[in-house]
Protein backbone atom coordinates (compact mmCIF):
# COMPACT_ATOMS: atom_id res chain seq x y z
CA UNK A 1 0.00 0.00 0.00
CA UNK A 2 1.19 3.54 -1.00
CA UNK A 3 2.17 5.84 1.37
CA UNK A 4 -0.80 8.49 2.03
CA UNK A 5 -1.31 12.23 2.70
CA UNK A 6 -4.02 14.79 3.34
CA UNK A 7 -4.18 18.55 2.23
CA UNK A 8 -7.03 20.37 4.05
CA UNK A 9 -8.19 23.34 2.48
CA UNK A 10 -8.83 25.81 5.15
CA UNK A 11 -8.30 29.17 3.40
CA UNK A 12 -11.99 30.32 2.79
CA UNK A 13 -12.78 33.81 4.41
CA UNK A 14 -16.26 32.29 5.91
CA UNK A 15 -17.74 35.92 5.90
CA UNK A 16 -21.77 33.73 5.71
CA UNK A 17 -20.65 32.95 8.91
CA UNK A 18 -20.89 36.15 10.45
CA UNK A 19 -18.32 35.91 12.84
CA UNK A 20 -15.10 36.55 14.34
CA UNK A 21 -14.19 33.32 15.04
CA UNK A 22 -12.80 31.09 12.24
CA UNK A 23 -15.24 29.32 9.71
CA UNK A 24 -13.37 26.16 10.40
CA UNK A 25 -12.92 26.14 13.79
CA UNK A 26 -17.17 26.64 14.46
CA UNK A 27 -17.97 23.28 15.98
CA UNK A 28 -20.08 20.09 15.46
CA UNK A 29 -20.34 17.77 18.23
CA UNK A 30 -18.80 19.47 20.67
CA UNK A 31 -15.24 19.50 18.15
CA UNK A 32 -13.99 21.93 15.85
CA UNK A 33 -14.83 21.16 12.00
CA UNK A 34 -11.20 21.19 10.96
CA UNK A 35 -10.21 18.73 13.60
CA UNK A 36 -12.87 16.84 12.10
CA UNK A 37 -10.69 16.27 9.13
CA UNK A 38 -7.69 15.96 10.54
CA UNK A 39 -9.09 13.13 12.16
CA UNK A 40 -10.40 12.09 9.36
CA UNK A 41 -6.86 11.82 7.77
CA UNK A 42 -5.45 10.34 10.57
CA UNK A 43 -7.90 7.45 10.81
CA UNK A 44 -7.46 6.52 6.95
CA UNK A 45 -3.21 6.21 7.76
CA UNK A 46 -2.20 9.79 6.57
CA UNK A 47 1.13 10.61 7.51
CA UNK A 48 1.58 13.90 6.40
CA UNK A 49 -1.19 16.16 7.34
CA UNK A 50 -0.93 19.70 5.59
CA UNK A 51 -3.77 22.33 5.96
CA UNK A 52 -4.30 25.40 4.10
CA UNK A 53 -4.90 29.01 5.75
CA UNK A 54 -5.12 32.16 4.62
CA UNK A 55 -2.14 34.62 5.32
CA UNK A 56 -4.60 36.96 7.92
CA UNK A 57 -5.49 33.81 10.24
CA UNK A 58 -4.05 34.41 12.98
CA UNK A 59 -6.53 32.23 15.60
CA UNK A 60 -6.40 29.25 13.17
CA UNK A 61 -2.34 29.68 12.83
CA UNK A 62 -2.25 28.96 15.94
CA UNK A 63 -4.84 25.87 16.07
CA UNK A 64 -2.76 24.20 13.25
CA UNK A 65 0.12 24.52 14.81
CA UNK A 66 -0.74 23.63 18.18
CA UNK A 67 -2.76 20.04 16.21
CA UNK A 68 0.03 19.54 13.62
CA UNK A 69 3.03 21.89 14.00
CA UNK A 70 3.90 24.38 11.74
CA UNK A 71 5.50 22.51 9.17
CA UNK A 72 1.60 21.45 8.54
CA UNK A 73 0.52 24.80 7.75
CA UNK A 74 0.77 26.08 4.06
CA UNK A 75 -0.28 29.71 3.25
CA UNK A 76 -2.89 30.31 0.27
CA UNK A 77 -1.10 34.13 -0.20
CA UNK A 78 -4.85 34.76 -2.56
CA UNK A 79 -8.01 33.27 -3.14
CA UNK A 80 -7.56 32.04 -6.73
CA UNK A 81 -9.58 28.68 -6.27
CA UNK A 82 -9.36 25.30 -5.20
CA UNK A 83 -7.14 24.30 -7.63
CA UNK A 84 -4.47 27.25 -6.77
CA UNK A 85 -5.20 26.37 -3.01
CA UNK A 86 -4.12 22.60 -3.46
CA UNK A 87 -0.97 24.15 -4.93
CA UNK A 88 0.05 26.05 -2.38
CA UNK A 89 0.55 22.51 -0.13
CA UNK A 90 3.09 21.82 -2.94
CA UNK A 91 6.14 22.96 -1.11
CA UNK A 92 4.76 21.51 2.19
CA UNK A 93 4.72 18.06 0.52
CA UNK A 94 7.78 17.86 -1.54
CA UNK A 95 9.79 14.76 -1.55
CA UNK A 96 6.10 12.96 -0.70
CA UNK A 97 5.70 10.01 -3.32
CA UNK A 98 2.39 8.45 -1.99
CA UNK A 99 -1.35 9.32 -2.17
CA UNK A 100 -3.00 12.24 -1.70
CA UNK A 101 -6.35 12.88 -0.16
CA UNK A 102 -7.72 16.51 -0.90
CA UNK A 103 -10.39 17.23 2.17
CA UNK A 104 -12.11 20.18 3.32
CA UNK A 105 -12.22 22.09 6.72
CA UNK A 106 -15.36 22.72 6.84
CA UNK A 107 -17.02 19.10 5.98
CA UNK A 108 -17.12 17.30 9.26
CA UNK A 109 -19.20 14.15 8.58
CA UNK A 110 -17.14 12.51 5.97
CA UNK A 111 -16.79 8.57 6.93
CA UNK A 112 -13.46 7.13 6.79
CA UNK A 113 -15.06 4.29 4.55
CA UNK A 114 -15.53 6.77 1.74
CA UNK A 115 -12.08 7.90 1.83
CA UNK A 116 -10.47 4.43 2.21
CA UNK A 117 -13.13 3.53 -0.74
CA UNK A 118 -11.18 6.65 -2.90
CA UNK A 119 -7.68 4.88 -1.80
CA UNK A 120 -8.36 1.90 -2.80
CA UNK A 121 -9.37 3.19 -6.56
CA UNK A 122 -5.92 4.59 -6.71
CA UNK A 123 -4.30 1.25 -5.79
CA UNK A 124 -6.71 -0.53 -8.15
CA UNK A 125 -4.82 1.44 -11.03
CA UNK A 126 -7.19 4.68 -11.20
CA UNK A 127 -5.53 8.15 -12.16
CA UNK A 128 -8.06 9.95 -10.00
CA UNK A 129 -11.00 9.26 -7.45
CA UNK A 130 -13.47 11.65 -6.58
CA UNK A 131 -16.24 11.44 -3.87
CA UNK A 132 -19.51 11.81 -5.11
CA UNK A 133 -23.08 11.87 -4.31
CA UNK A 134 -27.16 11.96 -5.78
CA UNK A 135 -28.28 15.45 -4.55
CA UNK A 136 -31.73 15.65 -4.24
CA UNK A 137 -31.35 19.23 -5.46
CA UNK A 138 -28.47 19.87 -7.34
CA UNK A 139 -28.59 23.30 -7.68
CA UNK A 140 -25.21 25.08 -7.60
CA UNK A 141 -22.94 21.55 -7.26
CA UNK A 142 -20.71 20.86 -9.66
CA UNK A 143 -21.92 17.93 -11.99
CA UNK A 144 -19.97 13.89 -12.01
CA UNK A 145 -20.23 13.39 -16.02
CA UNK A 146 -19.39 10.11 -16.54
CA UNK A 147 -19.48 6.98 -19.54
CA UNK A 148 -21.83 4.30 -20.14
CA UNK A 149 -19.59 2.32 -17.99
CA UNK A 150 -19.30 4.67 -14.90
CA UNK A 151 -16.06 6.00 -15.65
CA UNK A 152 -15.38 9.82 -15.23
CA UNK A 153 -14.89 11.87 -17.99
CA UNK A 154 -15.56 15.40 -16.62
CA UNK A 155 -16.41 17.62 -13.86
CA UNK A 156 -18.15 20.50 -14.61
CA UNK A 157 -19.08 23.27 -12.29
CA UNK A 158 -22.48 24.56 -12.28
CA UNK A 159 -22.11 28.03 -14.08
CA UNK A 160 -20.17 26.42 -16.44
CA UNK A 161 -22.97 23.69 -17.39
CA UNK A 162 -24.71 23.06 -20.08
CA UNK A 163 -28.66 22.35 -19.96
CA UNK A 164 -28.17 19.10 -20.13
CA UNK A 165 -25.51 18.80 -17.65
CA UNK A 166 -27.34 20.43 -15.15
CA UNK A 167 -30.03 17.24 -15.23
CA UNK A 168 -27.20 15.25 -14.03
CA UNK A 169 -27.98 14.34 -10.12
CA UNK A 170 -24.50 13.02 -9.65
CA UNK A 171 -22.68 15.76 -8.05
CA UNK A 172 -19.69 16.60 -6.94
CA UNK A 173 -18.34 16.82 -3.35
CA UNK A 174 -14.93 18.17 -3.36
CA UNK A 175 -12.96 15.58 -1.75
CA UNK A 176 -10.24 13.68 -4.13
CA UNK A 177 -7.64 11.09 -4.33
CA UNK A 178 -4.59 11.65 -6.80
CA UNK A 179 -0.72 10.25 -6.94
CA UNK A 180 0.85 13.49 -5.56
CA UNK A 181 3.46 13.38 -8.54
CA UNK A 182 0.21 13.65 -11.03
CA UNK A 183 -1.13 15.86 -8.64
CA UNK A 184 1.28 18.90 -9.01
CA UNK A 185 1.49 17.68 -12.46
CA UNK A 186 -1.38 18.54 -13.54
CA UNK A 187 -2.38 20.95 -11.53
CA UNK A 188 0.59 23.07 -13.35
CA UNK A 189 -1.28 23.10 -16.58
CA UNK A 190 -4.64 24.21 -15.06
CA UNK A 191 -6.16 27.54 -16.11
CA UNK A 192 -8.67 30.21 -14.97
CA UNK A 193 -10.37 30.37 -18.32
CA UNK A 194 -14.01 29.91 -16.96
CA UNK A 195 -16.58 32.10 -15.64
CA UNK A 196 -15.10 32.48 -12.09
CA UNK A 197 -11.71 33.02 -13.43
CA UNK A 198 -10.27 31.02 -10.77
CA UNK A 199 -8.10 27.54 -11.10
CA UNK A 200 -10.31 24.71 -10.28
CA UNK A 201 -9.01 21.75 -8.60
CA UNK A 202 -12.12 19.86 -10.45
CA UNK A 203 -10.20 20.11 -14.43
CA UNK A 204 -7.30 17.74 -13.34
CA UNK A 205 -9.56 14.97 -14.32
CA UNK A 206 -10.25 15.66 -17.76
CA UNK A 207 -6.58 16.23 -18.04
CA UNK A 208 -5.94 13.05 -16.59
CA UNK A 209 -8.16 11.56 -18.89
CA UNK A 210 -6.44 12.89 -21.50
CA UNK A 211 -3.22 11.46 -20.60
CA UNK A 212 -5.00 8.31 -21.10
CA UNK A 213 -5.93 7.42 -16.85
CA UNK A 214 -9.04 6.23 -15.70
CA UNK A 215 -10.93 8.36 -13.49
CA UNK A 216 -12.92 6.76 -10.78
CA UNK A 217 -16.13 7.96 -8.85
CA UNK A 218 -16.76 6.71 -5.15
CA UNK A 219 -20.14 8.11 -3.71
CA UNK A 220 -22.00 8.50 -0.56
CA UNK A 221 -24.81 9.56 1.28
CA UNK A 222 -25.39 13.59 0.76
CA UNK A 223 -25.57 14.35 4.33
CA UNK A 224 -22.03 12.64 4.83
CA UNK A 225 -20.80 15.69 2.71
CA UNK A 226 -22.35 18.30 3.71
CA UNK A 227 -20.82 21.38 3.43
CA UNK A 228 -21.09 24.12 6.31
CA UNK A 229 -20.93 28.09 4.85
CA UNK A 230 -23.42 29.61 7.35
CA UNK A 231 -24.95 29.17 10.70
CA UNK A 232 -28.29 27.45 9.38
CA UNK A 233 -25.76 25.14 7.52
CA UNK A 234 -23.73 24.39 10.77
CA UNK A 235 -26.66 23.75 12.57
CA UNK A 236 -27.88 21.53 9.53
CA UNK A 237 -24.88 19.27 9.85
CA UNK A 238 -24.96 19.39 13.87
CA UNK A 239 -28.51 17.75 13.68
CA UNK A 240 -27.07 14.90 10.93
CA UNK A 241 -24.28 13.92 13.19
CA UNK A 242 -26.47 14.15 16.56
CA UNK A 243 -28.96 12.06 14.07
CA UNK A 244 -26.06 9.79 12.64
CA UNK A 245 -25.00 9.43 16.72
CA UNK A 246 -28.30 8.84 17.83
CA UNK A 247 -28.99 5.90 15.78
CA UNK A 248 -25.64 4.53 16.20
CA UNK A 249 -25.95 3.92 20.06
CA UNK A 250 -29.65 2.63 19.44
CA UNK A 251 -28.30 -0.12 17.38
CA UNK A 252 -25.44 -0.69 19.76
CA UNK A 253 -28.30 -1.69 22.78
CA UNK A 254 -28.95 1.81 24.40
CA UNK A 255 -32.23 2.70 25.41
CA UNK A 256 -32.93 6.69 24.48
CA UNK A 257 -36.63 7.25 25.60
CA UNK A 258 -36.77 10.49 23.55
CA UNK A 259 -34.09 10.16 21.04
CA UNK A 260 -34.17 13.60 19.52
CA UNK A 261 -33.86 15.51 22.88
CA UNK A 262 -30.60 14.20 23.84
CA UNK A 263 -27.03 15.37 22.23
CA UNK A 264 -23.90 13.76 21.87
CA UNK A 265 -20.14 15.15 21.47
CA UNK A 266 -17.84 13.08 18.95
CA UNK A 267 -16.30 11.36 21.92
CA UNK A 268 -19.26 10.49 23.85
CA UNK A 269 -19.31 6.68 25.14
CA UNK A 270 -22.25 5.27 26.27
CA UNK A 271 -22.21 1.51 26.66
CA UNK A 272 -24.57 -1.02 26.30
CA UNK A 273 -27.43 -1.64 28.52
CA UNK A 274 -27.72 2.16 29.60
CA UNK A 275 -31.02 4.12 29.48
CA UNK A 276 -30.90 7.49 28.84
CA UNK A 277 -34.31 9.91 29.45
CA UNK A 278 -35.36 13.23 27.95
CA UNK A 279 -33.12 16.59 27.50
CA UNK A 280 -29.86 15.04 28.09
CA UNK A 281 -26.82 17.32 26.89
CA UNK A 282 -23.66 14.79 26.71
CA UNK A 283 -20.54 17.84 26.21
CA UNK A 284 -17.24 16.25 25.24
CA UNK A 285 -15.43 13.64 27.56
CA UNK A 286 -17.81 11.29 28.85
CA UNK A 287 -17.90 7.92 29.13
CA UNK A 288 -21.13 5.56 30.57
CA UNK A 289 -20.95 2.57 31.22
CA UNK A 290 -23.00 -0.46 30.90
CA UNK A 291 -25.82 -0.67 33.08
CA UNK A 292 -25.99 3.25 33.83
CA UNK A 293 -29.49 5.42 33.78
CA UNK A 294 -28.97 8.62 33.04
CA UNK A 295 -32.41 10.72 33.99
CA UNK A 296 -34.01 13.78 32.55
CA UNK A 297 -32.24 17.11 32.10
CA UNK A 298 -29.02 16.10 33.23
CA UNK A 299 -25.97 17.68 31.66
CA UNK A 300 -22.40 15.76 31.64
CA UNK A 301 -18.98 16.97 30.29
CA UNK A 302 -15.28 15.80 31.07
CA UNK A 303 -17.05 12.30 33.61
CA UNK A 304 -16.81 9.02 34.04
CA UNK A 305 -20.12 7.14 35.20
CA UNK A 306 -19.21 3.60 36.32
CA UNK A 307 -21.37 0.48 35.63
CA UNK A 308 -25.28 0.64 37.18
CA UNK A 309 -24.57 4.35 38.35
CA UNK A 310 -27.94 6.90 38.41
CA UNK A 311 -27.44 10.36 37.00
CA UNK A 312 -30.15 12.70 37.52
CA UNK A 313 -32.35 14.24 36.87
CA UNK A 314 -31.38 17.77 36.86
CA UNK A 315 -27.78 16.54 37.43
CA UNK A 316 -24.73 18.25 36.37
CA UNK A 317 -21.27 16.05 36.21
CA UNK A 318 -18.26 18.45 35.64
CA UNK A 319 -14.78 17.58 34.28
CA UNK A 320 -12.88 15.43 37.10
CA UNK A 321 -16.33 13.89 38.11
CA UNK A 322 -15.73 10.29 39.13
CA UNK A 323 -19.20 8.49 39.87
CA UNK A 324 -18.75 4.39 40.90
CA UNK A 325 -20.53 1.61 40.28
CA UNK A 326 -23.84 2.00 41.75
CA UNK A 327 -23.44 5.32 42.67
CA UNK A 328 -26.57 7.99 42.93
CA UNK A 329 -25.79 11.62 42.38
CA UNK A 330 -29.71 13.29 42.36
CA UNK A 331 -31.54 16.57 41.00
CA UNK A 332 -29.92 19.21 41.53
CA UNK A 333 -26.37 17.99 42.43
CA UNK A 334 -23.07 19.26 40.68
CA UNK A 335 -20.22 17.19 40.61
CA UNK A 336 -16.59 19.09 39.76
CA UNK A 337 -13.24 17.00 40.14
CA UNK A 338 -14.43 14.64 42.52
CA UNK A 339 -14.51 10.77 42.58
CA UNK A 340 -17.83 9.41 44.21
CA UNK A 341 -17.29 5.97 45.58
CA UNK A 342 -19.17 2.72 44.85
CA UNK A 343 -22.81 2.44 45.94
CA UNK A 344 -22.08 6.20 47.38
CA UNK A 345 -25.18 8.69 47.30
CA UNK A 346 -25.80 12.55 47.12
CA UNK A 347 -29.70 12.31 46.31
CA UNK A 348 -30.21 16.03 46.34
CA UNK A 349 -29.73 19.96 46.49
CA UNK A 350 -25.24 19.45 47.16
CA UNK A 351 -22.21 21.09 45.38
CA UNK A 352 -19.56 18.45 45.33
CA UNK A 353 -16.37 20.31 44.59
CA UNK A 354 -12.36 19.06 44.56
CA UNK A 355 -13.36 15.96 46.71
CA UNK A 356 -13.01 12.20 47.06
CA UNK A 357 -16.35 10.60 48.68
CA UNK A 358 -15.70 6.74 50.12
CA UNK A 359 -17.88 3.87 49.30
CA UNK A 360 -21.59 3.51 50.14
CA UNK A 361 -20.95 7.27 52.43
CA UNK A 362 -24.22 9.66 52.37
CA UNK A 363 -24.31 13.09 51.74
CA UNK A 364 -27.02 14.90 53.06
CA UNK A 365 -29.35 17.65 51.33
CA UNK A 366 -27.92 20.98 50.57
CA UNK A 367 -24.41 19.65 51.62
CA UNK A 368 -21.64 21.96 50.49
CA UNK A 369 -17.88 21.53 50.11
CA UNK A 370 -16.52 24.82 50.07
CA UNK A 371 -13.19 24.44 48.18
CA UNK A 372 -12.26 27.48 47.27
CA UNK A 373 -11.43 30.77 49.06
CA UNK A 374 -10.86 32.98 46.52
CA UNK A 375 -7.18 32.62 45.66
CA UNK A 376 -6.78 28.56 45.82
CA UNK A 377 -8.61 24.78 45.09
CA UNK A 378 -8.43 22.42 48.28
CA UNK A 379 -9.55 19.02 48.72
CA UNK A 380 -12.72 17.70 51.04
CA UNK A 381 -11.93 13.66 51.39
CA UNK A 382 -15.35 11.80 53.12
CA UNK A 383 -14.44 8.01 54.49
CA UNK A 384 -16.24 4.92 53.27
CA UNK A 385 -19.72 4.36 55.28
CA UNK A 386 -19.65 8.08 56.58
CA UNK A 387 -22.70 10.08 56.92
CA UNK A 388 -23.51 14.17 55.67
CA UNK A 389 -26.54 15.56 57.55
CA UNK A 390 -28.63 17.93 55.16
CA UNK A 391 -27.60 21.66 55.27
CA UNK A 392 -23.50 20.86 56.31
CA UNK A 393 -21.19 23.48 55.11
CA UNK A 394 -17.41 21.40 55.01
CA UNK A 395 -14.56 23.71 54.52
CA UNK A 396 -12.19 22.59 52.88
CA UNK A 397 -8.92 20.98 53.11
CA UNK A 398 -10.78 18.79 55.40
CA UNK A 399 -11.47 15.26 56.03
CA UNK A 400 -14.31 13.28 57.44
CA UNK A 401 -13.29 9.89 58.96
CA UNK A 402 -14.81 6.68 57.96
CA UNK A 403 -18.61 5.58 59.29
CA UNK A 404 -18.25 9.47 61.00
CA UNK A 405 -21.61 11.42 61.31
CA UNK A 406 -21.97 15.18 60.69
CA UNK A 407 -25.16 16.35 62.23
CA UNK A 408 -27.65 18.65 60.33
CA UNK A 409 -26.55 22.34 59.80
CA UNK A 410 -23.30 21.89 60.68
CA UNK A 411 -19.98 23.86 59.34
CA UNK A 412 -16.75 22.17 59.44
CA UNK A 413 -13.67 23.61 59.62
CA UNK A 414 -11.59 20.72 61.17
CA UNK A 415 -10.75 17.03 60.52
CA UNK A 416 -13.15 14.54 61.95
CA UNK A 417 -12.22 10.68 62.81
CA UNK A 418 -13.20 7.80 61.97
CA UNK A 419 -17.22 6.80 63.63
CA UNK A 420 -17.00 9.91 65.48
CA UNK A 421 -20.39 12.53 65.46
CA UNK A 422 -19.48 16.22 64.40
CA UNK A 423 -21.77 19.00 65.14
CA UNK A 424 -20.83 22.40 64.97
CA UNK A 425 -23.63 24.55 65.35
CA UNK A 426 -25.07 27.08 67.73
CA UNK A 427 -27.29 25.51 70.47
CA UNK A 428 -30.73 26.57 70.59
CA UNK A 429 -31.92 28.69 72.72
CA UNK A 430 -35.89 28.92 73.50
CA UNK A 431 -37.57 31.84 75.42
CA UNK A 432 -40.97 31.01 76.94
CA UNK A 433 -43.97 33.77 75.61
CA UNK A 434 -41.24 36.03 74.27
CA UNK A 435 -43.17 35.55 70.47
CA UNK A 436 -46.42 36.89 72.11
CA UNK A 437 -44.78 39.63 73.67
CA UNK A 438 -43.17 40.72 70.83
CA UNK A 439 -46.52 40.91 68.71
CA UNK A 440 -48.31 42.83 70.91
CA UNK A 441 -45.08 45.50 70.92
CA UNK A 442 -45.08 45.76 67.41
CA UNK A 443 -49.32 45.99 66.95
CA UNK A 444 -48.99 49.13 69.72
CA UNK A 445 -46.34 50.69 67.58
CA UNK A 446 -48.08 50.07 64.61
CA UNK A 447 -51.82 51.42 66.03
CA UNK A 448 -49.49 54.66 67.35
CA UNK A 449 -48.15 55.66 64.07
CA UNK A 450 -51.79 55.35 62.39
Amino acid sequence: MAERAAIILAAGQGTRMKSSLPKVLHKVGGRAMLDWSIDLARRVGCEQIVTVISPNAPELHSHVAGALGEDAIAVQERPLGTGHAVQSAERALAGFRGDVIVLYGDTPLIPSSAVESLFEALEAGAGVGVLGFRAEEPGAYGRLVTSYDGDLEAIVEAKDASPEQLKIDLCNSGVMAVRAERLFRLLSQVTNENQKGEYYLTDIAALARDEGAACKVVTCHERDVLGVNSRRELATAEAAFQERRRGELLDAGVTLTAPETVYFSYDTIVEPDCTIEPNVIFAPGVHVRRGSMIRAFSHLEGANVEEGAEIGPYARLRPGAIIGEGAKIGNFVEVKKTRVGAGAKANHLAYLGDGDIGANANIGAGTIFCNYDGFLKYQTKIGANAFIGSNSALVAPVKIGNGAIVGSGSVITENVSDNALAVARGRQVEKAEWASEFRQKKAAEKKARS
